[in-house]
């Protein structure tokens, strides 16, 4: 019973690892034009990689002012950060 515990718990945790970030279902001819959208981040941002997801975000890796890591999903309609991670 213990490692069936244990086995679903590791499943739950891997799977959750896994989840994609989903920043909106609108169709894309309402985003924000990518290269306007990238060139507004530069002011805040040293950009190394600039991508669309699959989940439908713009997301970025680079370096903030501060001179940390960041990883930052934005909605691309509306140019709101749906998710960020600063090292």
């Amino acid at each position: 019973m213990k490692k069936l515990l244990l086995s679903i718990f590791a499943l739950s945790v891997m799977t959750s690892a896994f989840a994609k970030t989903e920043c909106t279902k609108e169709d894309p001819s309402k985003w924000k034009n990518q290269d306007a959208f990238k060139k507004e981040l530069e002011a805040e941002y040293k950009i190394k990689v600039f991508k669309v997801t699959k989940g439908n975000c713009y997301e970025i890796y680079g370096w903030n002012k501060a001179g940390k890591k960041v990883e930052i999903y934005f909605n691309p309609v509306n140019g709101e950060k749906v998710k960020e991670k600063v090292n």
